[in-house]
C-alpha cells in the first residue's frame, strides 16, 4: 500500500491531468468525479481514499467488497463497476449504492424486485457494451433501450447514465469510439426517457483524456492511484 503521503501526491497529479483534459475540451473540472478502484486492494485502501476526500470507491467483486466495507469508513459509499451475477444481486443490493453494471432487463427486474422487497433504493447505471467487444460485459447497444425501460419500471432503482469499459488497444481510437458511442446512446436514451441520465462512466487511468473530451462524468481510477494491482 502506498502511504497516505504518496497516494496524496498521487492524488493531486492526477487531478492535473483531469484538470488540463478538462481545459482542452472545454469542460468545468467539477463536472468529472473520480472514482478510485480498490479491487484487490486491502481495505486500508479504501479507507485512506475517503481520508483524501473522496465520497465514494468502486469494486469490481460483490463478496469482496462485502467482506471490506465493515472495516472501512462508514460514510463511504460503494459502488459496483464489475459484472454482476443474477445470484449475486442481494448481497450487492446490501454492499453498494449504486451499481454500475447493469446489462440486462432481467438483472434489472431482479434488482428491482429485490429492492423493493428489502425497502432500498438504490442508484443503478445501465452498462452498455459501446465497443463491440465480445470480452467485455454489457447490453448491445440495440439492447440499451430495453434494459433502460425493464430499470425504469421499478420504483426501487433511480437509473443515474450510462457506464461503459472501453476495448484494451493500442489504438488510442478504438477507445475514443467507444466513449463517443456511448455519449451517442445516452443521448438518445434521455431524449426518448425525457430523463436526463447525467452520469456517463467512461475512463481509467490509461484513456481518461479521451474520455474526459468525450463527455465522462466518472473517471474509474485504480493503478494511477494506488499503483500496480496486487494479485487477486
Amino acid at each position: 500500500m502506498p502511504s497516505y503521503d504518496e497516494l496524496k501526491a498521487r492524488q493531486e497529479a492526477l487531478l492535473g491531468r483531469v484538470q488540463v483534459a478538462c481545459v482542452k475540451a472545454g469542460r468545468n473540472p467539477v463536472e468529472v468525479r473520480i472514482l478510485p478502484v480498490t479491487k484487490t486492494h486491502p481495505a486500508e485502501a479504501a479507507a485512506r481514499a475517503h481520508a483524501l476526500g473522496f465520497p465514494a470507491v468502486g469494486e469490481n467483486r460483490v463478496q469482496e467488497a462485502a467482506l471490506k466495507r465493515p472495516n472501512c469508513p462508514p460514510g463511504l459509499r460503494w459502488e459496483l463497476i464489475g459484472h454482476l451475477q443474477s445470484n449475486k444481486a442481494r448481497t450487492a443490493l446490501q454492499t453498494f449504492e449504486v451499481i454500475q453494471s447493469v446489462d440486462s432487463a432481467e438483472l434489472a427486474s431482479r434488482l428491482g424486485r429485490l429492492a423493493g422487497e428489502m425497502g432500498l433504493i438504490r442508484e443503478v447505471l445501465i452498462q452498455v457494451n459501446s465497443g463491440d467487444d465480445p470480452a467485455k460485459f454489457g447490453c448491445d447497444l440495440a439492447d440499451a433501450p430495453a434494459v433502460l425501460e425493464a430499470a425504469l419500471a421499478w420504483p426501487s432503482l433511480r437509473v443515474g447514465g450510462l457506464m461503459a469499459v472501453a476495448p484494451l488497444s493500442d489504438d488510442p481510437a478504438v477507445a475514443e469510439r467507444a466513449f463517443a458511442n456511448l455519449r451517442l446512446c445516452r443521448d438518445r436514451l434521455a431524449e426518448r426517457s425525457g430523463l436526463p441520465l447525467r452520469e456517463l462512466s467512461m475512463g481509467m487511468s490509461g484513456d481518461l483524456e479521451s474520455a474526459v473530451a468525450a463527455g465522462s462524468t466518472c473517471l474509474r481510477v485504480g493503478s494511477a492511484l494506488f499503483g500496480a494491482r496486487p494479485s487477486a
